[in-house]
């Protein structure tokens, strides 16, 4: 039997002892306003914001090819042309929250990226398909920046969407 991935992620951590929090933005980053602020600032397309989000001393754990910065340059910079990358390749994209949870000083959230194809992306010409995929990210808050990551995304599901058969 499968399981909906909002109802382990919010039983897992409600087991450990941490609550849901519902979708608000908060004026102060906290681990509670992280994830909020995260889609909100790509989804409003501010790139700049979205980076003043992070510490520039932000450590990315997540070891993907297509979310590992190049040597030599920090995190930080490379998570933000990931992401500016990301918006030039769908202008329109729009980045919203299945659910979150807070526990300490981290945030546990599934977000979910919906957006047309219309400029290249992952070296992929503009195909004008819509696209829709996930990620989980867990985001350690410190001093008001995030100041780590560990995530997974749906890269084939995403590539998968780019190359597969026109939707009809």
């Amino acid at each position: 039997m499968m399981q909906d991935r909002r109802n382990v992620i919010v039983g897992g951590a409600l087991l450990a002892g941490a609550a849901a929090i519902p979708g608000t933005v908060r004026a102060a980053l906290t681990p509670g306003s992280a994830a909020e602020q995260f889609a909100a600032r790509l989804s409003a397309h501010d790139i700049e914001g979205f980076a003043a989000l992070f510490s520039d001393d932000y450590i990315n754990h997540q070891l993907s090819a297509a979310a590992t910065s190049p040597k030599g340059i920090p995190p930080k910079q490379g998570t933000v042309a990931y992401f500016r990358a990301r918006l030039a390749g769908m202008p329109d994209l729009m980045v919203h929250i299945e659910t979150q949870v807070v526990a300490g000083d981290k945030v546990a959230a599934s977000f979910v990226y919906e957006g047309t194809h219309q400029g290249p992306y992952f070296g992929v010409a503009p195909t004008g398909r819509k696209l829709h995929f996930t990620s989980c990210d867990i985001f350690r808050v410190q001093d008001g920046k995030i100041v780590e990551h560990w995530g997974m995304g749906d890269i084939a599901g995403i590539l998968a969407q780019l190359r597969g058969p026109a939707a009809t």
